[in-house]
């Protein structure tokens, strides 16, 4: 499909680097296509940012239909542009597309137009280590129509902007508070594909969390509240002795393309990487024993996370002495140098603008 190209005539002042923060800044341009029946994807065009016309009638308002992806482009220090394995992100997009009855897209069409877009906005990208541009792609429902069915169109829309360290702890380990009363997923529910009502059913829980002084909510399962999932915005390890543990995907988790890619480099590295089911008991009996190393979590926005501490009905545990660990560093540093062209990319996972 040929995208078309009008750029705008009224282009923003881009801010500086310092004090960047997390989705709050968007840059001149964005992507648009649109769907139906008889045209399927049509008429891509990349255009002006700005609002959206659209009918206060359509489904997705209504009725939810509506998935995203974030993935950031990064700038070298010799200024080329780095995208960290976008074709996983429009692999899961279709995964998305297809648990909530929406057409899939063209997945090599989808890796083009997240280039394009980007290769247009690249004087967005900041330069500063640490930054990136995040990218969000996000297809939604366009019917008119109030009533519960899928809906016949749709709009897929790319939007990117600068951003800075999406904790305002950065680097430095975060607070997770153990949510034992609300859940947010279940088998055979959304939990395992990026659809936007997953993050509406988190909200309830994170305002709570954040009130007594938590950076995030940790996961338990829907049925039994008693085996980890993952946390708000990211998949969650757990170092115990010599064995570094993740939940299973077991259709109620998303598969996080950072958390691949830190299994991927850890057994690359000799680790012992289990994915299995893991309870919030075990943990905290193997914190007890001193066997509890380190916990980090994998994601997008903050690629690593160290968790220095976690409260489960008031009983507080301090991971190794709220500091990261070791391992978190490394595969911080690891990924980060991947992104950033400072490491070389053994994986094949960086794709140049």
């Amino acid at each position: 499909m040929k995208i078309f190209v009008e750029k705008t005539n009224e282009p923003k002042s881009k801010p500086s680097a310092e004090g960047l923060s997390f989705g709050t800044i968007f840059s001149d341009h964005m992507l648009i296509c649109n769907y139906s029946p008889e045209m399927g994807w049509h008429n891509a065009r990349i255009t002006q940012y700005r609002d959206l016309s659209l009918s206060p009638s359509i489904m997705t308002i209504h009725y939810g239909q509506s998935i995203f992806e974030g993935l950031k482009a990064y700038k070298t220090a010799d200024k080329k542009v780095n995208l960290f394995r976008p074709a996983e992100n429009i692999r899961r997009l279709n995964i998305s597309c297809k648990r909530l009855c929406i057409p899939q897209i063209d997945e090599k069409f989808g890796v083009e137009a997240i280039k394009a877009l980007v290769d247009i906005d690249r004087d967005w990208i900041p330069e500063e280590y640490g930054t990136s541009l995040y990218i969000r792609p996000f297809i939604f429902a366009t019917d008119p129509y109030l009533g519960v069915r899928p809906s016949s169109t749709y709009m897929f829309v790319i939007i990117t902007g600068p951003v800075g360290a999406y904790y305002k702890e950065g680097i430095n380990p975060v607070k997770i508070y153990v949510e034992t009363k609300y859940v947010r997923a279940v088998v055979g529910g959304l939990g395992e594909v990026k659809a936007s009502a997953n993050y509406a059913a988190s909200l309830k829980a994170q305002v709570e969390a954040i009130e007594k002084g938590y950076t995030q909510v940790l996961w338990l399962d829907g049925i039994e509240k008693k085996y980890i999932e993952e946390v708000g915005t990211m998949n969650v390890f757990f170092v115990i002795d010599d064995e570094i543990v993740t939940p299973a995907l077991t259709g109620s988790i998303l598969p996080g393309i950072t958390r691949k890619s830190a299994i991927e480099l850890l057994k690359s590295w000799g680790y012992k990487v289990s994915e299995r089911r893991i309870t919030i008991d075990e943990v905290y009996e193997a914190h007890d024993k001193g066997m509890l190393k380190e916990v980090f979590g994998t994601g997008t926005a903050a690629v690593i996370s160290p968790v220095g501490e976690l409260n489960r009905d008031g009983k507080i545990i301090t991971i190794n002495n709220g500091e990261i660990g070791p391992v978190s560093q490394r595969l911080y540093d690891t990924i980060t140098g991947i992104q950033y062209g400072r490491i070389p990319d053994k994986f094949g996972w960086i794709e140049q603008i």
